[in-house]
C-alpha cells in the first residue's frame, strides 16, 4: 500500500514557534520555528516512508469563514513579525526538502487538506496521513484509510488518531465532530457554538440523535433542548465554521505530480548550514 502525506503547514510553524526559543541566524534573522519544523520534518521521515507528499499553507488575505463571521479568530493576537518571516521563509524550507507547496485565496490549509483528502481517498491501495498541529482535520479520519498525526505534547511526541482514539477522546465518530463542535464551539478559532453546552452534554446529543439537524427536529424531550433551539442559528453557524471544505481550488489533476523524492543532500545541508543549523546537517546525513 502506498501513502500520502498532507501536511498542514501553517499549524506546524506556529506549534513550533511558540514551543521552541527564539533562535536567529547569523545574519539576526529569528529561526526558531524553522529550527523546529527542520527537525518535525526529519523525525517523520526516519519514523515512515512516504510514497506522495505535499504541504498546504494558509493565505495573509481573509477567509470566507472572516466573510460569514467577522469574529472567526478575531480574538488572536498580530501574527508577530518574527513569526511572518518564518512562515515565508518555510516555503523555501519544505522545497529544500523536497516537498512541493500549495496555497488558494480564501481558503485556509485545512481546506486544501480536505479537498486533497476528498480527490484522492477513493484510489485503491493508498492510504493517507495528516500531519498537523492541531485536531481541526479529526473529521476527516476515515478508520485507518485516512488518520491524523499530531502533537501529544511540545514538538517531539506525536500521537496518532483514527476513528477509535477520536471515540475515545471524545465520545462520538470523526464525522461528527462539526455537530460537536456547533454545540460547544472551539475557543482556538473563536467559534461560538451554543453558550452553557459543555463537552459531555453535546456528546451525549450527537450520541444519541447523530447530528445537530436530527436533535432539532427530534430532540424536544431533552432538557437541553429549549436552550439549543433558541440558539440554532449560532448552533448551525459556528458547525458550518467549523467544517473542512473539500472543494477547494486545488491545481493537483494527477497523485504523481506529488512523488516524494529524497532531497539532493548536498543542497540541503548547505541550506541549514545557511540557516545555523549544523547539528542537524549530520542527522540529515544519517536520513538521506
Amino acid at each position: 500500500m502506498k501513502t500520502l502525506l498532507l501536511i498542514d503547514a501553517n499549524s506546524l510553524i506556529y506549534r513550533c514557534f511558540f514551543a521552541l526559543p527564539p533562535f536567529t541566524t547569523k545574519e539576526g534573522k529569528a529561526s526558531g520555528a524553522l529550527y523546529g519544523l527542520s527537525t518535525v520534518l526529519m523525525k517523520i521521515f526516519r519514523e515512515q516512508s512516504f510514497d506522495f507528499v505535499i504541504a498546504f499553507f494558509d493565505r495573509p488575505e481573509p477567509t470566507f469563514r472572516e466573510k460569514i463571521y467577522k469574529e472567526y479568530k478575531a480574538h488572536r493576537p498580530p501574527t508577530p513579525n518574527e513569526l511572518i518571516e518564518q512562515i515565508k521563509e518555510a516555503h523555501e524550507l519544505f522545497n529544500q526538502f523536497g516537498i512541493k507547496t500549495f496555497e488558494a485565496p480564501s481558503f485556509e490549509a485545512d481546506d486544501l487538506i480536505g479537498t486533497a483528502v476528498e480527490k484522492f481517498k477513493n484510489l485503491p491501495d493508498l492510504k493517507i496521513i495528516i500531519f498537523t498541529g492541531d485536531l481541526d482535520t479529526l473529521q476527516l479520519i476515515d478508520n485507518h484509510k485516512i488518520t491524523v498525526e499530531t502533537f501529544k505534547k511540545g514538538v517531539s511526541n506525536i500521537t496518532i488518531y483514527n476513528e477509535e482514539a477520536v471515540k475515545n477522546r471524545f465520545g462520538i465518530l470523526p464525522e461528527q465532530i462539526i455537530d460537536y463542535k456547533g454545540l460547544v464551539g472551539d475557543p482556538s478559532d473563536n467559534i461560538p457554538g451554543v453558550k452553557g453546552i459543555g463537552p459531555k452534554t453535546a456528546a451525549s446529543i450527537i450520541q444519541k440523535y447523530g447530528s445537530l439537524e436530527n436533535f432539532l427536529e427530534t430532540g424536544d424531550k431533552e432538557k437541553s433542548y429549549l436552550k439549543i433551539f433558541e440558539n440554532k442559528e449560532i448552533a448551525r453557524l459556528s458547525k458550518n465554521l467549523a467544517t473542512i471544505r473539500r472543494d477547494a481550488p486545488l491545481e493537483i489533476t494527477n497523485l504523481d505530480e506529488l512523488k516524494y523524492q529524497k532531497p539532493p543532500t548536498e543542497k540541503l545541508a548547505v541550506y541549514l548550514e545557511k540557516l545555523g543549523f549544523k547539528s542537524l546537517v549530520d542527522r540529515m546525513n544519517k536520513l538521506f
